[in-house]
């Protein structure tokens, strides 16, 4: 039936229209043959042109792919939402609108006045209504008002793993985290209304609506997982109100294979009020434009993956590394440490002020000893201490599927002497990102193989088959199998005997590095204790990091970072059914 309208009046149309009704007689009459072909020969385009001035399109939005975490559970969802929106020409009791609109849209009257008043082929008065009101608008039959249902993203719990996710903007297109990595698999395709109407713009009756159907997104599944995320957060929470600290991080991943099961930034913010300070001494009251923009920038920070720090001595892994495959250290090597090294003509400090004495290097490794580590980065050397950088991936991103991956912050080549190398080897004066650092560990206690960090694993259809995998790149060899399971039993050797003893489980091996890095400038004391850890030692299933930022009082990584990575290792470990190995229980 439209179709057939638009034959009759499309001709009719297009002639005023298209030429104008003021042409001159003349005018008309040198046209005529013109036109007359025109009509004929080229009535489809004419015909389009004249179903454009006569129909009127409104976008039905497809509803957004949802995120699961690995075991299926819903992280990200929508919720049915409605747009409201008038047609002027339609409008034939304004004031009743105008009233009715303002009193259940909680809207001021001269707001939704001057949209109802403006002459436009369809004003959008308010989006994202809830469905409960937008029903009251449409069973009120206000001729002129449209209501269209529309979806809006949903986070089922608030604040988990916000700064992982991401969330959405107003259109429903990803804007940070996941949400927008994995956009064009999430977002679908809008759908439309087409209404047929007269020239003054009055629907016609009797025209059917066209309709195309929006398709909706795709679900993304993640490594991420709901319960470890959860508890991880918790943690994460305690020890940063206990210790008053800045903000604190921590990592769970698989150095097998790269997945990542919880990631955690605390403070995290609300995803479902993403707009809004996530501080209580922030007010945005008295903030310019420019500053709440900041303030909502740094909220939203993945500080394991956007921001770099020193790592301090957990880098001491690498040096490590380094040093057993180049075959400059045994382990039977003797170190004298009487509390500091001089380094041409720098005294550079052990954190214990009277020294370690005589340690061979597994003492040296247990003791977190910088001394030992010095000499070990000068026995290897500028040249090939660089080298290593680049052969362990140090020096590229890790390729994670999260936006905005900082990379390593590190001396020219050329501007390192003797004392950027000793600093360099205990893990200061240069900046990594959290990410960086569980990736390359990863790889050095894995057998060698270098994996990419990574949330994304597989793409579903509506009845939930898989139709895409994600597969992320490996490269072997970063360091030979024995020296990775030499680095193993050295790092265990730290938990059951050196400065990682607080990361103890009883019944599990378990392998790790403190670490206390000072940030800069050294002169306002401000600390990063941290820790990673992975188990079982011997043939490591997960690894953990816990990165805690300017905590107040004891600031030492193995006093209040690694029991945060002990406590979620002994909870965690079982629920992964890894099973105790009761016999390499040890004593304290």
């Amino acid at each position: 039936m439209k179709k057939k309208v638009t034959q009759i009046i499309s001709i009719a149309l297009c002639m005023v229209l298209l030429f104008g009704s003021t042409v001159t007689a003349n005018a008309a009459k040198t046209s005529s043959n013109t036109s007359a072909y025109q009509a004929v020969f080229d009535a489809e385009y004419y015909q389009k042109k004249a179903e454009d001035l006569h129909e009127r399109e409104r976008d039905i939005k497809a509803a957004r792919g949802e995120i699961l975490d690995r075991n299926g559970k819903v992280l990200a969802t929508n919720r049915t939402v409605c747009t409201i929106s008038v047609i002027h020409s339609q409008i034939r009791e304004a004031e009743t609108v105008i009233d009715n609109l303002s009193e259940l849209l909680e809207m001021n009257s001269s707001e939704v006045r001057k949209r109802v008043e403006k002459i436009s082929s369809i004003e959008r008065i308010k989006s994202n209504v809830d469905k409960k009101t937008g029903d009251k608008i449409r069973n009120l039959g206000m001729a002129g008002v449209k209501v269209d249902e529309d979806f809006k993203r949903f986070y089922p719990y608030d604040a988990l793993a916000s700064k992982v996710l991401g969330f959405t903007g107003a259109d429903n297109q990803g804007i940070i985290g996941l949400e927008v990595k994995y956009d064009k698999y999430l977002k679908g395709v809008d759908g439309k209304i087409l209404t047929t109407t007269d020239a003054r713009g009055i629907e016609l009756d009797g025209v059917a609506e066209d309709r195309k159907e929006p398709v909706a997104g795709n679900t993304l599944k993640i490594s991420l997982d709901y319960n470890m995320q959860k508890y991880a957060m918790q943690m994460a929470e305690k020890v940063r109100q206990e210790k008053q600290a800045e903000k604190t991080a921590i990592l769970l991943m698989n150095p097998q294979n790269g997945e990542i099961y919880a990631m955690v930034n605390v403070p995290e913010f609300n995803l479902n009020r993403p707009f809004e300070l996530n501080t209580e001494e922030e007010s945005d009251e008295n903030m310019t434009d420019e500053q709440k923009q900041d303030a909502l920038n740094q909220m939203w920070r993945n500080g394991c993956i956007n921001d770099t720090y020193e790592p301090g001595s957990t880098f001491k892994i690498i040096t490590a590394s380094a040093g057993l495959e180049e075959g400059v250290v045994r382990l039977t090597d003797q170190f004298q440490c009487p509390g500091y090294k001089m380094v041409e003509d720098r005294r550079i400090r052990c954190h214990k002020v009277g020294g370690h004495g005589t340690e061979n290097f597994v003492q040296g490794i247990q003791n977190s000893c910088n001394p030992v580590f010095i000499e070990l980065g000068l026995r290897i050397g500028v040249d090939r201490f660089c080298d290593y950088f680049h052969k362990f991936g140090l020096m590229n991103l890790t390729g994670v599927d999260i936006p905005g991956e900082a990379g390593t912050i590190m001396h020219k080549k050329e501007n390192i002497g003797q004392v950027e190398l000793a600093t360099i080897s205990f893990g200061q004066s240069f900046q990594i990102t959290p990410i960086q650092l569980a990736a390359t560990v990863s790889a050095l206690i894995n057998g060698g193989k270098r994996v990419t960090p990574h949330f994304g694993t597989e793409i579903l259809n509506e009845d939930g088959k898989v139709t895409k995998g994600f597969h992320y790149s490996e490269k072997k060899h970063i360091v030979s199998e024995k020296t990775s399971e030499t680095m193993r039993i050295l790092l265990e050797s730290v938990v059951s005997e050196g400065s990682g003893k607080n990361a103890y489980v009883e019944g599990y091996r378990i392998g790790g590095k403190t670490a206390t890095s000072q940030t800069l400038p050294r002169s306002a004391n401000k600390y990063i204790p941290s820790f990673v850890g992975f188990a079982p030692a011997d043939n490591p299933e997960i690894l953990g990091m816990c990165v805690i930022y300017d905590p107040q009082g004891i600031y030492y990584g193995g006093t209040i970072a690694a029991p945060v990575i002990g406590n979620i290792f002994e909870n965690i470990l079982p629920y992964l059914g890894i099973e105790k190995q009761l016999e390499m229980q040890y004593t304290r």
